[in-house]
């Protein structure tokens, strides 16, 4: 199997695990005298073999992006963790710049008149070099995850 293929199949195992909680959370409780629609101990039963199967399906995972060299210097891993920053830093900035920009409307002279205090534009340059960055990065590790054979 290969690692785009483990990637995919555990993002599937975590949506079931998040139906089959759902279906649990309506079928825990019923009215005195009613039957729950489905049976909360099967359900419960079948969370549990996924989350045995998620289990070791994410430690093949971890393994292999730990053990295969992304470039001289890293390992698949650390360049998950730099992506990963990478998206972290620029939602973070974004986020600011969007705050820094919002215009109030002020009805009269009396009231408090509000002045950004950072470099709007500065900042949305390095948001863009930071997008830039991260999309750059994300292609390189998705384009690896179809050629890696899960360990």
């Amino acid at each position: 199997m290969k690692l785009a293929e483990a990637l995919i199949l555990r993002a599937d195992f975590q949506k079931k695990i998040q139906q089959l909680r759902s279906r649990l959370e309506h079928c825990v409780k019923v009215q005195e005298g009613e039957e729950p629609a489905e049976d909360p101990n099967a359900l419960i039963q079948e969370i549990d073999t996924i989350y045995k199967e998620l289990t070791v399906l994410i430690q093949r995972i971890n393994r292999t992006n730990s053990s295969v060299k992304f470039d001289d210097q890293r390992t698949l891993a650390d360049a998950l963790v730099e992506r990963d920053l990478l998206l972290n830093k620029r939602g973070m900035l974004s986020h600011i710049a969007e705050i820094a920009s919002i215009k109030q409307d002020r009805f009269s002279r009396s009231e408090v008149r509000f002045v950004s205090t950072i470099n709007i534009a500065e900042i949305q340059k390095q948001v863009d070099q930071l997008s830039k960055e991260y999309r750059e990065l994300d292609t390189r590790i998705q384009g690896m995850n179809w050629n890696i054979e899960l360990m």
